[in-house]
């Protein structure tokens, strides 16, 4: 079970330069996380406290909760759009954009329902089972969202006062765009643009500043000098901050809806895990640390069984939040719990505020925020890597569009599933060396040269999605030796290289170009170099450290690489320690 207590914090109250930093990032997050939360409100059509209070009451938790920095909980753009699709479905959201009133009372049975399966799943220890599921199909998801998130906003930028049809999809919302473009609002045009002007310099000028905050101050201030100049500039509504709301699931509503409070739930469910953990996963890493999937998964479920008593929506790791964490060189999950104090105040302050924000300013941030979720590299490595990549990303991208978000989590899980059936990957990894004979043998525990210079590591088996994360936990750890100076990956019976292996063997390469030490590449097939060229992971390998397989002369290739790492050294003895991965 969850031991609350001060060392699960991880913090050393006599290291005041570590509470320091803690307290310096939860501050900068919270800058960040204020007009996230209103933004992924407005997305998932809901009253922007709504947004205020995840974000706070979450990463709250999950800092209490949750094992460490690498992680910072809070609504995501992904499970907004989710969510407002979801009660789009249901014919549940108003002409404005908003959900009706039945739709709030039937979400709190969402949430409670999503934490209680992310419970389940921490408790029975079945988080793991998420590195089954496709990078790619998150890939897919998240720019299906971000578009819908984009296309949803546009009305708002424009000042389009004809509403979107109930149950829209994105291509329906575009059609209605251009059909009634001409319904707009020359002041909220003027006002967008200037938001958007002064994010984009910010971001070019001072990325470190809390750019979203500043920027819908600056369009705040220019829209209220609009409309003291007469101008009709739509403006966000008040909302009572003098206490928090609490929220009670309404039994009647959710009996009759509960297929699909269920469905939602288990689509929820597995966004925050996939999402949360690939996050924290990816940061930690970057640190050579690791996180707990399965204490983390109740971490998610606390905090969203909270949203749902406390008038939340729905919280997972989120993207930009976390690695603003990361970066602002917290040390502890205490920064975590600094943020939501701030959020948390910064709700009982501003709830007679927000009126000031116009509306398109706030959805101008919205679109950027969506645009930011469409990463380039991502895409070419899902739709380039392999033909199963590209077509697991192609059906959850389209399913997401086509009919909803929910579904196509579904349907992309099952299609990396049914692709995963033809593949099986369980690698073992088998230390060698040479004897005075030079002959190779398996090398004990007690007899084990622990401080190797050069490594060559086997790598031998379908290195696909699967076994994605084994393959990064064995090559990092080879590299936690300190003496290593060069790697050597061996990869003639390495097979099936997709996205997500290609994405295990990047973060490799930054964690060892951060150790100062050389990856070179030996027998690498034909096929391998097409994959690796695709996905522009070879553009950022030396050329002079890729060495092709050859068939006529199948020693040469690690030959030559054994001689390019004693060039390395700048020495022609070095310690070579040999690992062969092998199949149980």
């Amino acid at each position: 079970m969850i031991q609350l207590s001060l060392k699960s914090l991880k913090i050393k109250f006599k290291d005041i330069f570590t509470i320091q930093r803690d307290l310096r990032a939860g501050i900068n997050v919270s800058l960040l996380a204020i007009p996230q939360g209103m933004a992924y409100a407005l997305i998932a059509g809901l009253p922007l406290y709504f947004g205020l209070l995840a974000s706070g009451i979450a990463a709250f938790l999950g800092g209490v909760l949750g094992g460490g920095r690498f992680i910072t909980l809070g609504p995501t753009n992904a499970t907004a759009v989710l969510l407002f699709g979801v009660f789009a479905q249901m014919e549940m959201v108003a002409p404005n954009g908003m959900l009706v009133s039945d739709a709030l009372l039937i979400l709190p049975s969402i949430l409670l329902c999503t934490g209680l399966i992310l419970i389940g799943a921490g408790t029975l220890k079945v988080s793991f089972l998420t590195k089954f599921i496709s990078r790619t199909v998150i890939t897919g998801y998240i720019t299906a969202a971000a578009l819908l998130i984009i296309s949803n906003q546009v009305r708002s930028v424009i000042g389009m006062e004809n509403p979107y049809p109930p149950g829209s999809n994105f291509f329906q919302s575009l059609i209605h765009i251009f059909k009634n473009i001409a319904d707009n609002s020359s002041a909220s045009i003027f006002l967008s643009f200037f938001t958007g002007i002064t994010y984009i310099i910010l971001n070019i000028k001072f990325k470190a500043l809390p750019n979203v905050a500043i920027s819908l101050v600056l369009g705040s201030i220019m829209g209220q000098y609009l409309i003291r100049n007469g101008y009709k500039v739509p403006c966000l509504q008040s909302f009572n901050s003098n206490y928090i709301p609490v929220s009670l699931p309404n039994f009647e509503l959710s009996i009759s809806n509960w297929e699909i409070i269920f469905q939602t739930s288990i689509a929820l469910a597995l966004l925050c895990l996939i999402e949360g953990l690939s996050i924290g996963k990816s940061l930690a890493s970057r640190s050579g640390k690791r996180i707990k999937s399965d204490r983390e998964a109740l971490s998610f479920g606390v905090a969203n069984i909270g949203c749902a008593f406390l008038s939340g929506m729905p919280a997972s790791g989120s993207l930009t939040r976390s690695s603003l964490n990361v970066n602002s060189n917290a040390k502890s999950g205490f920064s975590n719990i600094i943020t939501g104090s701030l959020v948390l105040i910064g709700f009982f302050n501003l709830g007679n505020l927000v009126h000031v924000i116009p509306v398109s300013a706030l959805a101008t941030l919205v679109v950027f925020i969506g645009i930011s979720l469409i990463k380039k590299n991502q895409l070419i490595t899902a739709i380039r890597s392999s033909r199963s990549d590209a077509v697991t990303f192609a059906v959850t991208f389209l399913v997401g569009l086509m009919f909803s978000l929910q579904l196509a989590i579904f349907v992309g899980v099952l299609t990396s599933l049914l692709l995963f059936l033809k593949k099986v990957a369980e690698p073992e990894m088998i230390e060698h060396g040479y004897n005075e004979q030079g002959e190779i043998f398996q090398i004990s525990n007690k007899s084990k040269n622990s401080e190797p210079e050069v490594s060559i590591v086997h790598v031998e088996g379908e290195l696909f999605f699967a076994a994605a994360d084994l393959f990064y936990e064995q090559i990092r750890r080879v590299g936690e030796k300190r003496n290593i100076k060069v790697l050597i990956l061996k990869l003639l019976n390495a097979h099936h290289l997709d996205g997500t292996s290609v994405l295990a063997l990047e973060e490799l390469l930054d964690y060892y170009k951060e150790k100062n030490c050389n990856i070179l590449l030996c027998e690498v097939r034909k096929d391998a170099i097409r994959i690796l060229r695709n996905s522009g992971v070879l553009s950022r390998i030396n050329r002079q450290n890729i060495f092709p397989h050859i068939r006529s002369n199948p020693t040469l290739s690690t030959a030559k690489a054994i001689k390019r790492a004693k060039y390395l050294l700048s020495h022609n003895e070095a310690k070579v320690t040999i690992y062969a991965n092998e199949k149980s």
